[in-house]
């Protein structure tokens, strides 16, 4: 992946900036709050767009959060009205960050050294991973939930355009091979994900290093005997096979289809764990038992806020060495930056931003030059194999 160019994205949304207009090497923060009317926006210090989301230098965004939420007015440098102040809180909720390019080159060549030093290092996996393919998150600013939940709050204010997407067309990102190519290298020993997309396995990931935490839409498992079987389409099959609602979470996990197995001949179901599920035993107890190993946790796309998965990044080996790359605060955020014992250096590292771009500085200083030239020059070659695995 080529170094990005310094071209212009826009100007900083906050009306009294003074500072150059935003580059896509610097740093910045989006927000999204709700839309307003024209007319309510007198006296705001804010240009808003007509969905309520903004841009800002990242400087220019901590000044008016704190303005914002400060509780008396001596602290406050900008004057705000309630409305928008109330806007600004309700945007900080789901505020996506991105640091500067140098500051995401210094520390993808860190996070590289890192690897090397590591004996048992893991990934850990989540839906941010996958936004470059074209799936959508679920708490970005336009993510699934945010949206349901400004929409609950909001109403039609909290409604947002977004863009829909077909599982099947999905491809493996930089990301998704990029971890791959450390699996291969013994870098990476395992891999725990949160997505369903099914892009791990496709992008060569073998089933021996992947706990899939909440399923595959493209794996099926018998009811019965438990044999599994991964398909190269979505599985929608249907046929004369009674439903069967699961108790927990109400939904029919069959998928219409019969166990190969001519002396088991069970319905299959397929492994995708929704709210009120529980996890599938033998994958958790996977997760945790290289978790507990892991000496460094690479989590990639990923706010680390759905229980039990999340308790896997700090189980491994202590100190607990974290590395964190998102758009999003976590709760884990200050784990990266914990100390090392003479106090000089953090143990981990904490990037804001997308996972494609820290991963390509960490591939630049794990690969030699033209080995690394090679492997990027075959993405095209791999998205020809992606295609005939998904069209078979």
């Amino acid at each position: 992946m080529a170094s990005p160019k310094s071209e212009v994205i826009g100007r900083c949304c906050l009306i009294a900036c003074e500072r150059d207009p935003i580059l896509t090497t610097d740093g910045r923060t989006d927000v999204r709050a709700y839309s307003v009317q024209e007319s309510e926006k007198k006296e705001f210090k804010v240009n808003w767009d007509e969905n309520g989301m903004a841009m800002f230098h990242i400087a220019c965004w901590n000044v008016l959060y704190r303005s914002a939420s400060a509780r008396t007015p001596e602290r406050t440098s900008i004057v705000l009205t309630e409305m928008e102040k109330d806007m600004i809180c309700e945007a900080a909720k789901t505020a996506e960050t991105h640091h500067s390019y140098q500051y995401i080159k210094d520390e993808g060549k860190r996070i590289a050294e890192l690897l090397k030093q590591s004996n048992n290092c893991i990934a850990f996996t989540g839906a941010g991973i996958s936004t470059a393919a074209g799936i959508g998150d679920f708490r970005g600013i336009n993510g699934k939930w945010t949206t349901q939940e400004k929409v609950k709050q909001y109403g039609q204010r909290g409604v947002s355009k977004t863009r829909g997407h077909n599982m099947l067309d999905l491809r493996p990102t930089y990301t998704h091979e990029a971890l791959l190519k450390l699996t291969d290298l013994g870098y990476i020993k395992y891999v725990i994900s949160q997505n369903t997309d099914g892009l791990h396995r496709l992008s060569g990931i073998p089933e021996s290093k992947i706990s899939e935490l909440h399923g595959n839409a493209f794996m099926e498992k018998c009811e019965k005997c438990g044999n599994r079987y991964e398909w190269c389409r979505q599985v929608r099959r249907r046929a004369e096979v009674p439903a069967n609602t699961c108790e927990r979470c109400g939904i029919n996990h069959r998928t219409g289809g019969i166990c190969q197995d001519k002396q088991c001949g069970g319905f299959l179901m397929n492994t995708i764990i929704n709210f009120g599920d529980y996890l599938e035993e033998d994958v958790l107890g996977s997760a945790k038992h290289h978790a507990k190993r892991a000496d460094l946790v690479l989590a990639l796309g990923t706010t680390l806020q759905v229980s039990p998965a999340n308790s896997l990044v700090e189980m491994g080996q202590k100190p607990t060495r974290l590395v964190i790359c998102n758009r999003q605060s976590t709760p884990y955020d200050n784990v990266c930056k914990e100390m090392d014992e003479n106090g000089t250096s953090t143990l981990g590292s904490r990037v804001f931003g997308d996972c494609d771009k820290l991963m390509s500085e960490i591939m630049r200083n794990v690969l030699p030059k033209e080995e690394l030239q090679e492997w990027e020059g075959g993405r095209e070659e791999r998205l020809t194999a992606y295609d005939l695995k998904r069209k078979l």
